[in-house]
């Protein structure tokens, strides 16, 4: 499929949901072996085409203890996550279960320091938007400024832009060919890409209030933050572009997915679609981009650069090809960030390889290593993981070496129900001089070619990864529409998979620095009460509890799994808006999930990030008003900035909807769900 038909299809919204969509194509040519391939294997093809699992696969699948469809409900199953079940749906609104309160807590243009211009929307200027809450707050994290945990630091990134809901009277610029992108609309872009640190504090009535003057505060951006390159390849000739011939120096970070905190409380920011900022003015006859003159053509080819989703290349020398060959290069990282030091200088850690990073989940192992559990999201990719060669300090000034030492893995499911974590290390295998990786540097650079041809398992879209402290790992896999039907499978059933599914890893020894497990399917997502879907929930899971497209999670304090989803122009499929769910992973509740909070139509739940002592919850939502309104009743059509499907959260006439964090307690106090 042509872009300019993805671009001009009469179904697609907005310019994200373009890209999206043309994202759906895959870039990885290694597709012999996928995931359903393997869990194909292991459960037999005959269980499929009878559309149900024989008890000898349901036991391995979901464990002797589980209740799995079609097995019968056993009454008065036991949950661990004491609320009231939200209802399903989709509307202007954000909605949260019973006995809670969900609260605004920073929108975007929000101003974030003492400076700072208040915000308006009909005159935004990128030195305003420096000073501001960023747009599309996706990953959120939380450093504790005092015991009591009272007051802290939101670190927050900010994926992408929506210019027709952004800015007044534009439009789609993908459409139009950019031309109402203006110099200074391309710098407000940048400005509001990136991340924020923002000082919070909890007054006496237990309500969460900005600390606009807080010494700390901090906006990170791809158009002004400067940050260094450390571990294997910084200052390979690959990294060297003619503002930095040393190729250890780079301008800024951008689509920061979901992303991480370290053990000694550091903030990572994983880059995820970086390959959508770069641009090129030469077009071979079908009007793609022509990469015969570049030398690494192959490698901007499997990382899809370049994207030209976004036209800054045309502003800034260092998101063109045609001028810097080696920008892009020095993006596709995870960043460290130090929040309690607004001085300091962001770190991008090139040993956790080069993709496009959903997450940067860590832990700790049993041996006191750092692990760091990390998912490429793309059709067809890879799961990662990276594991220190030292341990874990308690002088944090120590640890930072611990992100530039050490080894990345790539995970090859097998059919036996084992993961193998396979080592990304030159020398090792294929990953030699003759098969094109001279270096460790290169092996790095070009994570992907690595792990293609290391024999990696090609997965449903690996989104976020959360390790549990007793070496369970899971593992987010959104969709994958490309599924071609001769792949179908019990574990992994549907092609054309629009609704994803939930992987469990139990690390061996529960150590998570083993290099072997096994893997098992948590729940397989969509409506199970339609046969064809092929979802597969615990029986106890409620019209309103099942799910698609897994993205973000979390594990709260006593250990129980949190999902927020992301349908993206898709939620019409369910007719549900994206929201978050408390999924079970223990006992005879295993596999049941309850609805908790929703999002506003258009509106992605991303985020999910739990105080230490349970008893504060922070969403974000992402691009409300957005995406899949033409499916909303009584709307259906295109938001725009003058027209959007809600006005969420101000509902003010004049304003459009706003990004926003959302902070949520429980009324008269105490632990979240217990």
């Amino acid at each position: 499929m042509k872009r300019s038909d993805i671009i001009n299809d009469p179904s697609i919204g907005n310019k994200s949901e373009a890209y999206e969509a043309f994202d759906d194509i895959p870039t990885n040519p290694n597709l012999g072996r996928t995931i359903g391939d393997v869990i194909n294997t292991r459960y037999g093809r005959r269980d499929v085409l009878r559309g149900m699992l024989g008890v000898s696969a349901s036991t391995a699948l979901f464990s002797t203890s589980a209740l799995v469809a079609p097995a019968p409900a056993q009454a008065g199953t036991a949950s661990r996550y004491r609320f009231e079940e939200l209802i399903a749906g989709n509307d202007e609104m954000h909605h949260v279960a019973d006995g809670y309160d969900a609260k605004v807590l920073l929108r975007w243009g929000d101003p974030i320091t003492a400076d700072a211009p208040e915000f308006d929307v009909m005159d935004q200027t990128a030195a305003a938007q420096l000073k501001q809450f960023g747009y599309n707050n996706d990953y959120i994290g939380f450093v504790p400024l005092n015991e009591a945990g009272t007051r802290g630091l939101l670190c927050v990134n900010h994926e992408y832009t929506n210019e027709e809901v952004m800015f007044p009277g534009l439009g789609r610029q993908d459409r139009d060919g950019f031309a109402g992108m203006t110099p200074e609309l391309i710098d407000i872009e940048m400005a509001a890409h990136g991340g924020s640190i923002v000082e919070i504090t909890k007054d006496n009535a237990g309500t969460w209030q900005v600390v606009r003057d807080g010494k700390m505060n901090r906006r990170i951006t791809p158009l002004d933050t400067a940050m260094v390159l450390s571990g294997p390849a910084a200052g390979h000739e690959r990294m060297k572009t003619s503002d930095d011939p040393d190729g250890v120096n780079v301008i800024g970070t951008l689509n920061n997915c979901a992303g991480g905190m370290t053990p000694w409380g550091t903030w990572l920011m994983a880059e995820e679609n970086f390959h959508g900022y770069y641009w090129t003015d030469v077009l071979d006859a079908e009007g793609k981009p022509d990469l015969s003159a570049h030398s690494d053509a192959a490698s901007k080819k499997r990382y899809g650069v370049p994207g030209m989703w976004y036209n800054w290349g045309t502003r800034h020398d260092r998101f063109n090809i045609d001028r810097e060959p080696n920008a892009p290069n020095k993006f596709g990282w995870v960043v460290e960030v130090d929040p309690m030091d607004p001085t300091s200088t962001p770190i991008k850690r090139t040993a956790l390889g080069r993709f496009r990073h959903e997450g940067a989940e860590t832990t700790v192992s049993s041996d006191g290593k750092l692990v760091v559990y990390m998912g490429d999201d793309n059709r067809f990719d890879y799961q990662y993981k990276y594991v220190s060669d030292g341990t874990v300090s308690d002088v944090a000034s120590e640890n930072g070496k611990l992100l530039d030492e050490g080894t990345l893995y790539v995970a090859r499911f097998d059919a036996d129900g084992t993961v193998t974590w396979m080592p990304l290390v030159h020398g090792t295998g294929p990953l030699t001089t003759v098969n094109g990786f001279a270096s460790q540097a290169d092996v790095l650079i070009d994570t992907r070619l690595a792990a293609d041809a290391l024999g990696a398992t090609p997965m449903d879209r690996p989104e976020d990864a959360q390790p549990r402290g007793d070496g369970t790992a899971y593992i987010m896999l959104t969709n994958n529409s490309r599924r071609e039907p001769d792949e179908v499978n019990p574990a992994n059933p549907r092609s054309k998979s629009r609704f994803g599914h939930i992987i469990e890893i139990k690390e061996d020894g529960g150590n998570h620095a083993a290099t072997f497990g096994t893997w098992s399917i948590l729940v397989k997502c969509g409506d199970p009460s339609l046969a064809e879907v092929g979802a597969q929930w615990n029986p106890e899971t409620s019209e309103n509890g099942w799910f698609g497209s897994p993205d973000n999670c979390a594990i709260d304090a006593d250990g129980r799994l949190w999902v927020s989803t992301d349908q993206g122009s898709n939620w019409g499929r369910t007719g549900k808006s994206d929201g978050l769910y408390a999924v079970e992973t223990e006992g005879t509740a295993r596999g049941t999930s309850k609805l908790f909070f929703r999002c506003p139509v258009g509106g992605e739940m991303c985020g999910p990030y739990f105080t230490d002592d349970g008893k504060t919850l922070f969403l974000a939502v992402q691009h409300p008003g957005t995406d899949g309104t033409k499916d909303l009743k009584g709307f259906e059509r295109a938001s725009t900035f003058e027209d959007p499907a809600t006005r969420w959260p101000d509902f003010d006439p004049a304003m459009p909807p706003r990004p926003s964090v959302v902070v949520v307690t429980k009324k008269g106090g105490g632990k979240i769900a217990v």
